[in-house]
């Protein structure tokens, strides 16, 4: 028997959704290619979020933490809390391949001005979802809708730069450790970089950092930028800016500063530089995706795409701009996405 919604994604945002279908007594199961909340879990060990807790919370469940802000480990606790409070079918370590429509009449892949004119529900189109286990055991689950919540960590943002690909390159960071005692250069000005760049500084790496701005970006968190600007301004930490890298070697990064090419020693290197949306399923089943933006097209109060069945949540729905949807915002998704389903089943013939 088909789900009623399979939700590709087991960030906040995509639990969130099951959440809400379990509570309209919908079955629904999440998939994803690594662990609950992964993206939460790929975050640096200590970090402390913006947001305070009731606002990232989800499905009614309170947040409770000791502190002012959550933690790192405080949302791994609770999302792992919530997914177990309601019993959430949970599949992890479940790649979703690819989507195949196979039920319902043909799915019409509107374009342009059509689709406002589509609001992607049907009442009996069915997808199946071809999934790879981490043991390259294949299976399919059918389902009468798919929710798309990839969230933030889709593809890193490739420089296309010779030595991007070496490996002491990295695309993310998680903890200074392992910095201990290494000339580390971080590229990127924004509050991943600045966050990883304090951190490696404190355990004992030599840091530079190397942006094409001509200062810190404007937007790093109020309470950290007096303390980088501080080790910055007495050379604790090294900061090239007006910069860009030209190329990486094993032991060096080739840096332009103006006229002048600095070399720079560096056993380690965090490209700070941002990610894209995983929008490969979308492009699959034929969702329209603005080339500017990269926003998928989609309506806003139901986030249902013009492919019928298929919907969309969290910050998959911001394209490009990642910073215009956060867990505050894409929690309600879920919500939203169950009562244009359940309007939908609910229409007279």
């Amino acid at each position: 028997m088909a789900l009623d919604i399979a939700v590709v994604g087991a960030g906040p945002c995509g639990l969130a959704v099951a959440v809400a279908a379990t509570k309209a007594g919908l079955t629904c199961a999440v998939f994803d290619r690594g662990c609950v909340v992964s993206g939460i879990a790929g975050y640096p060990t200590y970090m402390t979020f913006f947001s305070t807790a009731e606002r990232i919370s989800i499905g009614g469940v309170p947040f409770l933490i000791a502190g002012e802000k959550p933690t790192r480990r405080d949302a791994l606790a609770y999302y792992r809390g919530v997914a177990g409070h309601f019993d959430l079918d949970v599949r992890q370590y479940q790649t979703v391949e690819s989507l195949e429509q196979t039920g319902g009449a043909p799915a019409v892949h509107a374009r342009g001005a059509d689709i406002e004119a589509n609001d992607g529900s049907s009442s009996d189109v069915e997808w199946t979802l071809h999934t790879l286990s981490l043991d390259g055991v294949r299976s399919t689950t059918r389902a009468r809708a798919v929710v798309v919540a990839t969230g933030y960590f889709g593809r890193p943002v490739l420089l296309g730069m010779a030595g991007e690909e070496l490996p002491h390159v990295r695309h993310g960071y998680i903890e200074g450790h392992y910095a201990w005692n290494q000339n580390v250069v971080i590229v990127g000005g924004g509050n991943s970089a600045v966050d990883a760049a304090l951190d490696m500084y404190r355990a004992g790496a030599d840091v530079t950092i190397v942006h094409f701005l001509d200062e810190i970006d404007p937007n790093v968190k109020p309470w950290v930028r007096p303390e980088i600007e501080a080790r910055i301004r007495d050379g604790s930490i090294r900061a090239l800016y007006g910069a860009r890298v030209e190329s990486i070697e094993p032991d060096f990064v080739n840096v332009r500063q103006g006229d002048e090419l600095v070399r720079v020693p560096a056993t380690q290197v965090y490209m700070m530089t941002g990610y894209l949306p995983e929008t490969s399923l979308l492009e699959q089943v034929g969702v329209p995706i603005d080339p500017e933006t990269g926003v998928p097209a989609h309506d806003p109060d139901t986030m249902a795409t013009p492919v019928p069945g298929i919907y969309l949540a969290g910050v998959i729905t911001s394209g490009l701009r990642a910073n215009r949807i956060f867990i505050e915002n894409g929690r309600d998704h879920g919500d939203m996405i169950v009562a244009g389903m359940m309007r939908d089943t609910h229409k007279p013939a």
